[in-house]
């Protein structure tokens, strides 16, 4: 196993808060869950992801990971008031507080304000801190977006699929799908030239420097000198 693969054998979901969302216009969520990591894909439509000083529009095939425990929004339009407020244990209210009207279940593991809405997305979220590595974590940005025709993976579809089940063990399937398709997005994420990927992760392609990263990490026992 090389470092990469290392930092990226560290998520392990349990019991993951998993959801599909259909909305029509107009929406906005602000999303106070406090929770470590979020991944959110769009099936169809699209939707403004504001987190910090970052915003991205994000339409059908494109994936995004947002670093907690900071507070984002996701809505229809970048200036859109937020209608519903998420609070940790997914406890949802209005944004004064009270309880809110606009939006509710669709359906097994589905939410939104109409169930033939547009935009169609999955929103997996890692809920505590051990499930996700520190290490990780640290290595990400609070946002980042991977467009649709930057990778090639069948793992969107495959969990819009199988999100909507209720079946015997569906939890541990949806667990590992959203391990799958974390990893599969920061692999690829990595691999840009742009992503502002750790010194440590950048070492590994000089063409010394690599070459003693990789037997350092694979004989850490061994009586390396500087």
């Amino acid at each position: 196993m090389d470092a990469i693969a290392g930092l990226l054998d560290g998520p392990r979901a349990r019991d993951a808060f998993l959801l599909r969302s259909r909305m029509s216009p107009p929406w906005s969520l602000r999303i106070q869950d406090e929770a470590p990591l979020t991944v959110v894909a769009v099936v169809s439509g699209w939707a403004w992801l504001q987190a910090g000083r970052a915003a991205r529009r994000i339409g059908g095939g494109d994936v995004a990971i947002l670093r907690g425990p900071a507070p984002y929004t996701v809505a229809d339009a970048p200036d859109r008031p937020a209608q519903a407020v998420i609070l940790p244990g997914q406890r949802c209210t209005g944004p004064d507080g009270t309880e809110q009207a606009v939006m509710g279940p669709l359906g097994v593991r589905s939410w939104g304000n109409d169930p033939a809405g547009d935009t169609e997305m999955l929103t997996g979220t890692y809920q505590v801190n051990r499930e996700v590595s520190q290490r990780l974590l640290r290595a990400l940005p609070p946002l980042l977006v991977l467009r649709a025709g930057e990778w090639d993976c069948p793992l969107i579809p495959l969990l819009a699929d199988e999100i909507v089940k209720d079946e015997p063990g569906q939890e541990a399937v949806l667990d590992r799908l959203l391990d799958l398709l974390l990893i599969a997005v920061l692999r690829a994420w990595f691999a840009r030239p742009d992503a502002r990927a750790p010194g440590w992760y950048r070492g590994y392609a000089d063409p010394v420097v690599g070459e003693a990263l990789r037997q350092i990490y694979h004989a850490p026992q061994q009586p390396w000198t500087p």
